[in-house]
């Protein structure tokens, strides 16, 4: 039986209808998941990540587990106290979603050393592990949905910079397979975009979805990051405008992991805004 956390996020979605669609048994969790969140034949389970104690229910007679690492609630989460949940329940494999940034801003708080320690607690485990890195999603422009449906207009940072994005989708279909192959642990995988695409060049796309053109309007670093702290944390606010404003070298990647692990390039930023367009109507 698999277990998925963060199973109503956009990767763990998608992970729990791939890992249904091909018959398997799935125990979907996150805070507030119910019923209508999950295929027929899932079993939700209402569990926070950042009380180890409530995913007991979750974890029983589970042996594999799709481990979130928490998100912007990592700094929260006791990962040593999860990992020893899982296993008291019988968990024998773990892949966990990291980030990236592990290796690429190792000296940033949120992006490097809370998710090294998530990371580092499942390679201590007796599990076989596979960790899995990967950039920026494409579903990030979801935050720009509510100014595209009131204006067609779209406004960002750094409009012609372009960074390997990568669909969440791609990302589930990695997982569910790293999840249904048992194959031996000890990987890390990271998982980057087709081509490097710009947020003027995501607006166009998601206009040319729309079948409407999406204006570009290219927002001061200033601006963008006072906007930013009203709902993210300074030390997150500013190691983001790094990588969206000055990319490393290796964040600068594309075409990671997915090939190797699926057989086939990862889909293209186009993609995502065609299937999901309707967000943006």
């Amino acid at each position: 039986m698999f277990v998925v956390t963060g199973a109503t996020g956009n990767v763990g979605r998608e992970l729990v209808r791939s890992l249904a669609e091909r018959g398997a048994s799935v125990t979907a969790t996150s805070r507030g998941i119910t019923a209508d969140h999950v295929p027929d034949g899932v079993r939700p389970v209402r569990a926070d990540l950042t009380d180890a104690g409530s995913l007991r229910e979750a974890f029983e007679g589970a042996d594999a587990l799709f481990l979130q690492n928490g998100g912007a609630s990592a700094h929260l989460i006791d990962p040593q106290e999860i990992v020893a949940t899982a296993k008291a329940a019988g968990v024998t494999r773990i892949v966990l979603l990291s980030s990236q940034g592990v290796a690429t801003r190792p000296g940033s708080a949120s992006h490097g050393v809370v998710a090294r320690a998530v990371e580092d607690a499942v390679r201590e485990s007796d599990a076989h592990w596979t960790i899995l890195r990967p950039g920026g999603f494409q579903s990030n422009s979801l935050a720009w949905a509510g100014a595209v449906r009131s204006a067609r207009t779209v406004a960002a940072p750094f409009g012609d910079v372009g960074l390997p994005l990568i669909d969440p989708a791609d990302i589930a279909e990695v997982a569910a397979a790293v999840l249904r192959d048992g194959a031996p642990g000890g990987r890390v995988i990271e998982l980057t975009g087709p081509a490097l695409v710009t947020p003027r060049e995501q607006a166009a796309a998601i206009g040319e979805a729309l079948g409407e053109p999406v204006r570009f309007v290219d927002l001061p670093r200033a601006e963008a990051r006072d906007q930013m702290l009203r709902f993210m944390p300074e030390e997150v606010v500013d190691t983001t405008l790094g990588i969206l404003g000055e990319p490393t070298e290796d964040e600068l990647r594309t075409g990671l992991g997915v090939e190797d692990v699926l057989g086939r390039p990862p889909r293209a930023f186009a993609d995502w805004a065609r299937r999901n367009a309707g967000l943006f109507r």
